[in-house]
């Protein structure tokens, strides 16, 4: 997914980050085309399937699907779908469209991005009917805005803004008709670490202020500061991509922390080792046999070198504090 990083002199770090959005989204096409999971709809975003990724990559991006879905799909159950998705740094990402597919729509659906990165996702929606007939059927209103930088229609919304500039975020959130008084989820995937601990911090906070019932779903890096960890990082340096946030990513600890010190009644976390091993068992036998993997080990330090973190805020006692896995 695409993130948001620090302000710079230049733009060469933001750039940086915009070509995670393409990273993840190449990856994912590869993982499906060897049918790790099902999205019928990436083809539309990623053309080629690309160079041959190794097993442990495709397994890694089928535990961080498998396991924000499962959030995400548990959220949705608690509040009957009578509520609203905020996907923050949602680059190429198609859940819209499974959940349009599922019948399991939130009342609205939002996502923020790079401006940069909105114009390209708008551009794919409005040339390929596969992703613009179902926004379609699922608007009444004559509102339907469809330009180079912003979509909006009655279920779904695309926003070009920076997570850094929250007044900036909130104004556009309300010009799109965003609900506080909704039942709220929001979803960061390999965001919130290319923001400083303040800049995230900020941006949690204020999640937590504005929406009284609410969940936030956050995958990125933890125990970063071991040997592994330190390779990772130097190695996205590299690429002129700067962890600004990794400073949170020390442990799950610190990554439940941000969410309880900033106003989140409740927060858990698990390194994707865990998830792996707690996702439905049938499933993982059946993605298993699809390649050989040389190396457990690897996939297993890999693993555990990435967490999920959810908190929540439950004003009205939907019971969304007993979601986990």
């Amino acid at each position: 997914m695409a993130s948001q990083v620090p302000f710079t002199d230049s733009d060469t770090a933001d750039e940086a980050v915009r070509t995670t959005c393409d990273d993840a989204s190449i990856c994912k096409r590869f993982a499906t085309s060897k049918n790790y999971w099902t999205d019928p709809y990436i083809q539309y975003f990623v053309r080629q399937i690309g160079e041959r990724k190794a097993p442990e990559i495709s397994r890694g991006y089928y535990a961080r699907v498998q396991g924000v879905n499962h959030l995400l799909d548990a959220f949705l159950k608690k509040t009957k779908c009578d509520c609203q998705v905020v996907n923050f740094g949602a680059g190429l990402d198609t859940t819209f469209w499974r959940l349009k597919t599922e019948n399991t729509l939130p009342k609205k659906y939002f996502e923020v991005d790079f401006p940069m990165i909105v114009a390209r996702k708008i551009h794919h929606i409005k040339t390929k009917p596969p992703l613009s007939k179902p926004l379609i059927e699922t608007h009444s209103a004559d509102s339907f805005i469809l330009d180079g930088h912003s979509l909006d229609s009655d279920r779904y919304c695309i926003i070009g803004a920076d997570l850094r500039d929250i007044p900036s975020l909130e104004e556009k959130l309300k010009r799109f008709q965003i609900n506080t008084e909704l039942p709220t989820l929001f979803v960061s995937e390999c965001v919130l670490v290319y923001m400083t601990p303040e800049q995230s911090s900020k941006l949690v906070h204020w999640a937590a202020k504005n929406f009284h019932t609410a969940m936030f779903i956050n995958y990125e890096q933890v125990n970063m500061a071991d040997r592994f960890g330190q390779v990772m990082i130097e190695n996205l340096q590299r690429r002129q991509c700067n962890l600004a946030g990794v400073d949170v990513c020390q442990s799950l600890d610190s990554q439940k922390d941000r969410f309880l010190l900033n106003g989140w009644e409740s927060a858990n976390a698990l390194d994707m080792m865990a998830v792996y091993s707690l996702l439905p068992q049938d499933d993982i036998n059946r993605m298993e046999r699809l390649e050989f993997l040389d190396e457990k080990e690897l996939l297993q330090q890999l693993l555990q070198h990435y967490s999920i973190c959810w908190a929540v805020k439950d004003a009205l006692n939907l019971g969304i504090s007993q979601i986990g896995f």
